[in-house]
């Protein structure tokens, strides 16, 4: 599990859209998840209620339900972890660039209207994908509202 908190400020310095109190967050989520959304923690693989789930639906945002990805852009990559080929929408994501395991550099994921931690995203891994990407997304981060 990564220390790391999560600013309230876009890495341009402006605010996300929607401001959350962590005092609050704390009390309403359970531990792994608070760990994973506000201090960009991992759960373990295999373990998250989504892994392979194919129920047909929207992932939002555990912290402030924004709508993140959906079920049509989710695949079995055998991972660990939810993997979807694309957000919902470009916009409802914000990529930073993560040097906590250097020297690797990998490509954080949050949700651009909270800034909570999501997952990372990986490029060319040969998945048979539209967008050769794989979004490797921890379930705790999200919630899933079924069609």
């Amino acid at each position: 599990m990564s220390a790391e908190e999560i600013s309230s400020l876009r890495p341009d310095g402006t605010a996300f859209p929607v401001q959350l109190d962590d005092a609050v967050l704390k009390q309403t989520l359970d531990p792994l998840s608070f760990e994973v959304l506000r201090k960009a923690a991992t759960e373990r693989p295999f373990t998250g209620e989504y892994t392979d789930t194919e129920t047909i639906g929207i992932y939002k945002c555990k912290a402030c339900a924004a709508e993140l990805f959906r079920s049509e852009t989710k695949f079995h990559s055998g991972c660990g972890w939810p993997s979807f080929y694309a957000p919902k929408a470009e916009d409802a994501v914000l990529l930073i660039e993560d040097r906590s395991l250097f020297p690797r550099v990998r490509t954080e994921v949050r949700c651009a209207s909270c800034g909570s931690h999501l997952g990372h995203v990986f490029e060319g891994e040969g998945y048979d994908v539209p967008t050769d990407q794989r979004w490797c997304i921890n379930s705790v981060s999200m919630f899933l509202e079924a069609k």
